[in-house]
């Protein structure tokens, strides 16, 4: 069963008028949790595209980038973004149920993160709105500045590319223990563990560019300490 049937299943439930954000909690478990990253990520992606007005053909793109949405299942995916564009709880309620059911998983949450960013700069332009609704998301989901700066260091354009941002550590530490940091990154991006924690197959080629990202700024750093 493809992941976009088992959405299409949770939109039976919408069909019977089960307001949307209470689906989310329908979906705790794996599979289900898959489903649920993937609305999720459909969902605040709907509720970010009113944040800066518009939803341009390049944010479109950018969401087939993080998902593959088969010809057949194109029509659940808009009607799941129509209904979260639409429905008039907002984004702060849509975000603290997500949280909710991805407490015990918050590398999930960055993940979840991780897909946003990639929508929000895929025209080009990070509006100010974008800005501050990722950080009021992520300030939900409890992600650490230091988590939410790693990510805006690496998608956003003119944002600061510190490779020691990216790492999340400091300047200051040591090269063993900045080493660890880098390798707990490296593992927590492996597919396998992606796949774990509920990520769908789907999305699982954000990892690639943060693979490329991280290792980037470990060499960086271990060039910079001769």
């Amino acid at each position: 069963m493809s992941i976009w049937t088992r959405i299409s299943e949770a939109l039976q439930a919408l069909s019977r008028g089960e307001p949307l954000a209470n689906v989310f909690e329908m979906l705790r478990s794996p599979p289900e949790r898959s489903v649920a990253f993937t609305i999720a990520v459909i969902a605040l992606g709907a509720k970010m595209a009113k944040a800066d007005g518009l939803v341009t053909k390049d944010e479109v793109t950018a969401f087939r980038e993080v998902f593959h949405i088969p010809k057949a299942d194109e029509q659940s995916a808009a009607r799941v973004f129509d209904l979260a564009r639409k429905d008039v709880a907002g984004f702060e309620d849509y975000a603290s149920k997500i949280a909710r059911m991805f407490g015990d998983h918050s590398t999930v949450l960055c993940d979840l993160m991780e897909g946003l960013f990639h929508i929000a700069v895929a025209d080009g332009e990070y509006h100010p709105n974008e800005d501050e609704f990722l950080e009021r998301v992520a300030g939900i989901f409890g992600l650490s500045e230091v988590r939410f700066l790693q990510l805006r260091a690496r998608f956003v354009e003119g944002a600061d590319p510190d490779p020691y941002t990216i790492l999340g550590v400091h300047p200051e530490m040591d090269l063993p223990s900045i080493r660890t940091a880098w390798r707990a990154l490296v593992k927590e991006s492996h597919p396998d563990q992606m796949l774990a924690r509920g990520v769908p197959e789907e999305a699982i080629r954000m990892a690639e560019r943060r693979m490329v990202d991280i290792n980037r700024a470990w060499e960086e750093i271990q060039e910079r300490h001769g």
